[in-house]
């Protein structure tokens, strides 16, 4: 049976290489690609995409998987064999489902969706990516259709990013949050003119914003000499392997937070990536167990700690280096009130704690309702304006400033964007933990002192890799599944300092 799993391996870590191949293609098309080359990148992406499907969903590899798999669990559930198998079996029995045509079929649609997003959002042309949002859209049914549902459509695609996550699951959750929120953001809009946030704005070269930024994730714990960064339209992590993580950012000359909070949102990510032990490499257990629980790794080191008043302490000389005489007179507390000053905000990865899953909880409207006919592709760019007078009491100028502000439809990922509330909820649920298991954790980053932080992490989330789905693994390492109160009270102990109520 040994030399069977041997095979298994040996296939599967093809298919990986295949993937980690169309990934890289994939990294370039947004960092470096010329904008003339896209036709000729979706039709070598497709190619690649559609050879790893066929052979993952091969009759070998099903039988391959199938006869080793009671094998592996009798070797224990925890050891390296039965997770492996558990994790190929889930994947096989998703994706078996697709026809490889389909695949190529997708990948070159979302190929073309990329450009036509890119050059839409430049120029605020909403009724140019309508065409290929419509194609995504169709084909994402189709592919709800294969994978099959009982209740919603979108219940098949959430399941593609947060496995055992259902649109029932999730309203609920959404509810108490939103509930939680209201009286939080009513506080706040009533002393809005108290916080200020001027000293992070103004002239800031975008060189040196890149030089600080790398700086800082460096100090995380991100290896460069496993990674690199650079930037893109919109920033994003891609593992190609254990060994190969990439971030990128994007920097806005007048708002210095863009940069720096992007940079460590997406720090958070890839340190999931290098987390990954070394053997679980180009093998079905790399990457994280879900997207909600890579979000809650990106949250945590964006807000609950690179938000904290012992991380700006710790940022403040770094600002005074890279932009000799703007923050000669900020001190620490002053700065850590502007990262954190809420206001309603038109974009959603400009969007401060408070307000921010009120941009999720639109996406999933608009998500559900045009997968399940309630609303056109049309109509989408009036039924996002409403939402947002209606959520923020504001309304986009422009489809950039709206509807075209996030790449993921493009991208071909409807039912993603719950994964970021979800990561929300998770990344205060870790923050609780750490302070039982870590005592004075929260004091540590003012002394630059990450890596006990970034060692509970390893342990218990990073080193797990995929062999466990999202709810398990929780409650095994956290002791619970998702739960609203601790992010309630996280927020509200943090902003009621604040804004004084």
């Amino acid at each position: 049976m040994e030399k069977k799993f041997a095979e298994l391996k040996k296939k599967l870590s093809e298919v990986s290489a295949i993937n980690s191949a169309a990934a890289v293609l994939s990294w370039d098309q947004q960092v470096y690609m010329p904008s003339g080359g896209a036709e000729a990148r979706a039709a070598s992406t497709s190619a690649l995409e559609e050879l790893a499907h066929v052979k993952f969903t091969s009759d070998e590899t099903g039988a391959l998987i199938e006869g080793a798999y009671s094998w592996a669990q009798s070797l224990g559930e925890d050891s390296f064999e039965a997770s492996y198998l558990r994790a190929a079996k889930r994947d096989y029995d998703k994706i078996k489902k697709l026809p490889s045509e389909f695949v190529g079929e997708f990948s070159r649609t979302v190929s073309a969706g990329i450009e036509a997003w890119t050059k839409a959002r430049a120029n605020s042309d909403f009724k140019a990516f309508a065409p290929h949002l419509q194609k995504i859209l169709d084909l994402n049914l189709r592919k709800a259709e294969y994978l099959g549902y009982k209740a919603s459509p979108y219940d098949a695609l959430l399941d593609l990013y947060e496995p055992g996550a259902t649109k029932a699951m999730l309203e609920p959750v959404f509810k108490k949050l939103a509930d939680g929120l209201k009286p939080i953001i009513k506080e706040i809009n009533a002393r809005a003119g108290s916080v200020s946030n001027d000293i992070v704005k103004g002239d800031f070269d975008e060189d040196a914003q890149l030089a600080l930024a790398n700086e800082i994730v460096a100090a995380l714990g991100y290896d460069l000499s496993r990674g690199r960064q650079d930037r893109s339209a919109h920033p994003f992590t891609t593992d190609f392997s254990v060994n190969d993580v990439r971030i990128t950012t994007r920097t806005h000359r007048d708002y210095l937070p863009a940069c720096v909070y992007g940079s460590i949102h997406e720090c958070g990510h890839a340190l999931y990536g290098q987390g990954t032990p070394q053997n679980f490499d180009f093998t079905p257990l790399a990457g994280g167990a879900s997207l909600g629980m890579h979000e809650s790794q990106s949250r945590f080191w964006e807000n609950v700690v690179g938000r904290s008043l012992p991380f700006c302490r710790w940022l403040l000389p770094s600002l005074r280096k890279h932009f000799p005489g703007k923050f000669d007179k900020v001190n620490a507390e002053e700065l850590f009130v502007a990262v954190n000053r809420s206001a309603p905000s038109l974009i959603r990865v400009e969007s401060d704690e408070v307000n921010y899953n009120l941009h999720i909880m639109l996406r999933f409207e608009i998500e559900t309702a045009l997968l399940e006919g309630r609303l056109k592709v049309s109509d989408a760019p009036a039924f996002w304006n409403a939402k947002m007078q209606e959520y923020f009491g504001i309304k986009p100028a422009k489809d950039s400033e709206g509807i075209l502000q996030d790449i993921h439809w493009a991208y071909g990922m409807i039912g993603y964007f719950p994964t970021y509330s979800l990561g929300n909820l998770i990344s205060a649920q870790i923050a609780e933990k750490l302070t039982k298991d870590v005592p004075g954790w929260k004091e540590l980053p003012e002394r630059g002192e990450f890596a006990p932080i970034l060692g509970w992490l390893r342990k218990h989330i990073h080193s797990q890799g995929r062999k466990y789905l999202p709810e398990q693994l929780l409650k095994r390492e956290l002791g619970e599944g998702i739960r609203v109160e601790p992010f309630l009270d996280y927020i509200k102990s943090k902003y009621s300092r604040i804004y004084g109520f």
